[in-house]
């Protein structure tokens, strides 16, 4: 593990190239670690990531839509048949008189009823499809790596901390330490919102538009970037209040004027909810986060500039008094 630099250590260029380097190669052995063990368990990722397809590519199916809809309603015709069949055979073996007869209408009837439980499946299709032969690795392996970037990322950002902060004053340094905590927070309770409200909304939206004109197929590469996408997004627009305390402390802007500001900043959230597929009331749940992310960055911005005016009022102070 590598020692922290203090702000007091003097390096040489050639002595924090050496410890870039390090630290890179740290953080790349552990995102190939992390890789190593989401490859190993990429069908419980796979899994996880088809759940918000698999609910509504059900309902599409059990409604006829599609060419996977299309064979779900021959199924279904076909096990009506089987019933019916299943009963009139059954009626026929309490009527026949020959033992011969009976016994064959008795096979008849388990085979029936065997082809009546396997038409009884629920409708197929949660899973999308790949089109080339190599697709099913290729996908595995992009989806093994977006998840190995989500699990290394406290590591990385750790990093990246420990290699920027000593440049920064001890007073800046305690200032700054909270903030970097906050970013990979942030980040997967943005990920967990994309995963849990977006894209459940997204794939219901797509899948059902003009659905009745197109045979839909999900294709595997496509859905899986389209989601990795969204999750990330969500994830990084979750950083809203890191963005708004530093375009405060830099002075490009001020708490106050974030405040008389806030039915731009209503606009703002509810226009990046309309730009993401979904109906009413999801747009409403993706503004509400937003707002409320805007909201949590505009008071700890007013905390931090208040902190900051009492620390320059008491170094005024001690200088008079000196």
């Amino acid at each position: 593990m590598l020692s922290p630099v203090s702000h007091d250590d003097q390096l040489t260029t050639v002595g924090h190239l050496e410890e870039l380097r390090r630290r890179l190669f740290l953080s790349l052995a552990v995102v190939v670690a992390a890789f190593g063990v989401c490859f190993w368990q990429n069908h419980r990722l796979l899994h996880l990531i088809n759940a918000p397809l698999a609910h509504q590519t059900q309902q599409q199916v059990r409604d006829g839509h599609g060419p996977l809809g299309a064979t779900y309603t021959v199924a279904q015709s076909a096990r009506d048949v089987a019933v019916q069949l299943h009963k009139v055979v059954g009626l026929l073996g309490t009527q026949a008189q020959q033992a011969p007869v009976q016994a064959a209408l008795h096979k008849v009837q388990s085979n029936l009823q065997g082809d009546v439980a396997r038409l009884s499946a629920p409708p197929q299709g949660d899973r999308p499809v790949t089109l080339g032969i190599g697709e099913p690795f290729t996908t595995t392996v992009t989806v093994s790596l977006v998840f190995a970037l989500i699990i290394a990322l406290p590591f990385l950002l750790m990093q990246l901390y420990a290699f920027l902060v000593p440049a920064l004053e001890p007073e800046q340094q305690r200032r700054v330490k909270p903030l970097t905590f906050a970013v990979p927070g942030l980040f997967v309770a943005g990920a967990a919102f994309g995963y849990f409200v977006v894209l459940p909304a997204a794939v219901r939206f797509f899948q059902n538009f003009n659905s009745d004109q197109f045979n839909v197929l999900v294709q595997a590469s496509q859905y899986y970037k389209f989601a990795a996408t969204t999750i990330l997004a969500m994830g990084l627009l979750f950083q809203v209040p890191i963005a708004i305390i530093a375009v405060t402390r830099a002075g490009i802007i001020t708490p106050r004027q974030l405040r008389r500001n806030r039915r731009y900043a209503i606009g703002a959230c509810a226009a990046i909810a309309a730009f993401l597929p979904g109906d009413a009331i999801t747009m409403l749940l993706e503004t509400l986060p937003l707002y409320l992310l805007f909201e949590l960055g505009v008071l700890l911005a007013d905390i931090a500039d208040r902190r900051a005016r009492k620390r320059a009022l008491q170094s005024g102070a001690v200088a008079w008094e000196q």
